[in-house]
């Protein structure tokens, strides 16, 4: 069975975004500069061409893994969820941090759209987890590598 993968209507269009950069600009690009680096003669001392082909290597399986993600996957929007307040993939929840005493906001996205310094946590993460499901008011308790973390959700949005 395929893995499911989930983004939000957001992720998604970042993701197309990428991969249309991908073949329409970088490709192109890294194609004429090892057609450059091959006119200037020996191959193997070559350092131009030797970067380059790493370059399209790593392109060329950027496009191929984002094509192969983007045609299995399921854009959920929770906007247009009847989630009535509880966490759900795609939301956003602001969270009271009961050991530090600081509020936090975080989205509820898919593996590939996670990044964690703009506050977007994958549903498979163990605080992710632990909140689907929960409402305002609730307090959540996880394992985090550092111990146990509590937080309690003081607001849930779907935009």
């Amino acid at each position: 069975m395929a893995e499911r993968v989930l983004l939000t209507p957001a992720g998604e269009t970042r993701l197309r975004a990428e991969l249309k950069r991908l073949k329409s600009n970088d490709r192109p690009k890294v194609i004429a500069a090892i057609a450059e680096a091959r006119a200037h003669g020996d191959l193997s001392e070559n350092a131009e061409y030797h970067a380059a082909r790493e370059q399209q290597s790593f392109i060329e399986g950027r496009i191929k893994e984002l094509e192969s993600k983007l045609s299995i996957a399921e854009v959920i929007d929770a906007r247009k969820s009847n989630a009535r307040g509880k966490v759900i993939f795609g939301a956003y929840v602001t969270l009271y941090d009961l050991g530090t005493e600081k509020e936090v906001t975080y989205q509820i996205v898919g593996d590939l759209e996670a990044d964690l310094d703009n506050g977007k946590i994958t549903v498979s993460s163990p605080l992710a987890r632990a909140l689907i499901g929960k409402e305002i008011d609730d307090e959540v308790a996880f394992t985090a590598p550092a111990g146990v973390k509590e937080f309690e959700v003081i607001d849930v949005k779907y935009d």
